[in-house]
């Protein structure tokens, strides 16, 4: 009876979750307010803002505009007290990272001349230290060594020639009987400002011609089709490396619109740094207009914070005591490059791993442990944005809790296969690793300022309900199982 009555009321909780807007602010020019890609025009309640100060991305803020206010003046004096005011009282705030559990910490302020307006403030993500807030974010920014261009559509920045060199350029996009997405997606990728690239489409174990119908018919000599018949990202992202031109390969996926500088603040870094071998991006949810993207987004969703970081074997950081084993920290496949030679070095991703294998998931994570084991440095920013179309559905948030868990614990299980000499710092690690894995999949009772918005990084305080949570921690005794099944298959197919 009791489990009976606390799943209802998780149901319950799931359903009352509101939809969230999301936008863009650009706070120079007396400040711009542009819907999120693809949402209508911002109008009142809740709104999920990208703020940004010279095009370039700075933090988030979660803004209530009251019914009648002007949305623009509520979310810039928002954004701009926080600014003159500095660090927020309370947590840390904003999307959270994937290894972060959810969060809140909304406030209430004034809207001027507006009526009242609440929001949380700026997160610029792990590595910023104790400060938190615009100003933390914005004097962290110029460890990037390029600066942001004039505003464009979306309040992205305008196609513009880049201020610093970048290398030719194949970005790989991995996809399976998903046209419509996958148009806006080579839309913006189109769209980018970066000099020299390609675009490769790997379809994946198609069962329609519908991909190829498009990519043939609206894109022609502008991108390169090519197939995958075998199942699973993994082996289709090593189609990619294997077709690729490029001195440096990027990944991004058939859900996201990608900003116009995506590409060139990717890859402007391996120029920067010889001994990069692995960049990552920015991800933030292109619309949460569902419980289920919602949800997704208070758990922690893709992003990692606004704060440039570069972790190098060599030199393990201290703050990170599971190095490198904790691969979710570093980004996500939505948003990563890598260098050509040095993935393919590696031997690309184990293709037992993925999204479409027995694995579930983990291939991205895969790849990120091999260049740094293999002695590169791996490099996060948070210029390279793309918005990512979260899943819309309870039944979808069950699918990815699963896959999560076993996708976690599966690119463990390929990391130790495949580099069996990294077992005793696994081993050296697993207690402090099983505490760690239990936080983060620990379902909790919402309060109640936290019920129905995306939440703070690191801050645990949104709901997320026992049933995802029993569902990641079963993927996880999953993931080693399904990891050594999709092996096996991989040797019956080659034989």
């Amino acid at each position: 009876m009791y489990r009976a009555a606390r799943a209802q009321r998780e149901i319950q909780r799931f359903l009352d979750i509101g939809p969230v807007q999301v936008a863009e602010l650009e706070l120079d020019d007396g400040g711009v307010l542009r819907p999120g890609p693809g949402s209508p025009p911002v109008t009142h309640g809740e709104v999920f803002v990208l703020v940004r100060r010279g095009g370039r991305p700075i933090g988030t803020l979660l803004g209530l505009v009251p019914e009648g206010a002007d949305p623009k003046t509520v979310l810039l004096g928002l954004a701009l007290r926080r600014s003159a005011s500095g660090p927020p009282s309370g947590p840390p705030s904003g999307p959270p990272s994937a290894e972060a559990g959810p969060g809140s910490g909304r406030g209430s302020e004034p809207g001027p001349g507006s009526g009242r307006g609440s929001g949380r403030g700026f997160e610029p993500g792990p590595g910023a230290g104790p400060a938190h807030g615009v100003a933390a974010s914005t004097a962290t920014a110029p460890t990037d060594p390029h600066a942001g261009a004039p505003i464009g559509p979306h309040g992205a920045t305008s196609p513009i020639a880049p201020a610093v060199a970048v290398p030719f350029t194949t970005v790989v996009v991995a996809t399976r009987e998903r046209v419509e997405k996958l148009a806006q997606a080579l839309d913006s990728l189109l769209a980018q400002d970066h000099p020299d690239f390609e675009i490769v489409v790997v379809d994946n174990a198609p069962v329609t011609d519908a991909t190829r119908d498009l990519v043939e018919r609206k894109y022609a000599e502008r991108v390169r089709y090519v197939t995958e018949p075998a199942p699973g990202l993994a082996v289709a992202h090593n189609k990619g490396v294997e077709s690729a031109y490029g001195e440096v390969i990027a990944f991004t996926d058939d859900d996201v619109v990608a900003d116009p500088r995506w590409l060139t603040e990717l890859t402007a870094p391996f120029t920067a740094d010889p001994g990069l071998g692995c960049v990552t991006g920015l991800i933030l949810p292109a619309r949460l207009r569902t419980p289920a993207q919602v949800l997704l987004e208070s758990h922690g969703g893709f992003a990692k914070g606004f704060t440039a970081r570069t972790y190098d074997p060599l030199d393990p950081p201290a703050d990170e005591p599971l190095f490198p084993f904790t691969a979710g920290r570093f980004g996500s496949g939505a948003s990563m490059a890598f260098r050509t030679e040095v993935l393919r070095a590696v031997g690309g991703f184990d293709p037992a791993t993925g999204a479409g294998t027995l694995a579930r998931g983990g291939d991205d994570l895969y790849g990120f442990v091999r260049v740094l084991v293999g002695g590169h440095r791996l490099h996060y920013t948070p210029l390279a944005l793309v918005w990512h179309h979260h899943r819309e559905t309870w039944r979808d948030l069950e699918t990815q809790a699963y896959g999560y868990g076993a996708g976690l614990t599966a690119y463990l299980t390929a990391i130790l296969v495949n580099r069996p000499g990294l077992l005793p710092a696994f081993l050296a690690r697993l207690p402090r690793g099983l505490a760690h894995a239990r936080a983060l999949t620990a379902s909790r009772e919402a309060e109640p300022a936290a019920d129905g918005a995306p939440g703070g990084h690191d801050a645990r305080n949104h709901a997320w309900p026992a049933r995802l949570s029993r569902l990641q921690r079963r993927g996880m005794l999953y993931g080693p199982v399904g990891y050594l099944r999709a092996r096996r298959a991989l040797r019956g197919a080659a034989r």
